[in-house]
């Protein structure tokens, strides 16, 4: 898969372009941005998705993440991502773009063996996208986020390093 799109630190500019919030599911998210933030993949952060234009300047949306931890130990600890598109960027390819770099930066940069996303149960492009991307469904999360006034269901996805090194083969 190779869109033309590159990700890149977060700059104080880009705050205006990225409000989030306004996808067909979001009532929660806020509205505005107030900082930049951080790009230390051992830590909550994220980035941006820029067009590979030019200039680089062409500001499409944004993939973060956060880290859950299944065990008692470091080494069960792994990231949970999303992604947020400005609308005029959605529907062409761009999701999966970003979500397969932001998986091998992960995987390239991390000793994490497993990384998830978690989608609405109704948000079948991002299921579509989550899948075109490599990740494996693993079943419903039951009430565990709130939108649109309450709690709804969502859809458990991950991939594993193995599997992301033998699509690599």
């Amino acid at each position: 898969m190779s869109l033309p799109i590159t990700l890149r630190p977060f700059t104080a500019e880009d705050l205006r372009l990225l409000p989030g919030g306004d996808s067909p599911f979001d009532d929660w998210g806020p509205k505005t941005r107030a900082e930049v933030p951080s790009t230390a993949l051992d830590r909550p952060g994220g980035l941006v998705i820029a067009a590979a234009d030019a200039t680089g300047d062409d500001v499409l949306g944004d993939v973060g993440w956060h880290f859950v931890q299944w065990g008692p130990n470091s080494a069960s600890r792994n990231p949970m991502i999303g992604i947020w598109l400005r609308p005029e960027a959605r529907g062409r390819g761009i999701g999966t773009a970003a979500q397969v770099a932001l998986v091998d930066l992960l995987f390239r940069h991390t000793n994490v063996n497993r990384i998830e996303a978690h989608t609405d149960v109704e948000n079948h492009a991002e299921q579509r996208s989550l899948e075109k991307a490599g990740f494996t469904a693993e079943g419903v999360v039951r009430g565990g986020q709130w939108r649109d006034g309450d709690f709804r269901d969502g859809v458990l996805y991950s991939i594993l390093r193995s599997e992301w090194r033998a699509s690599r083969d």
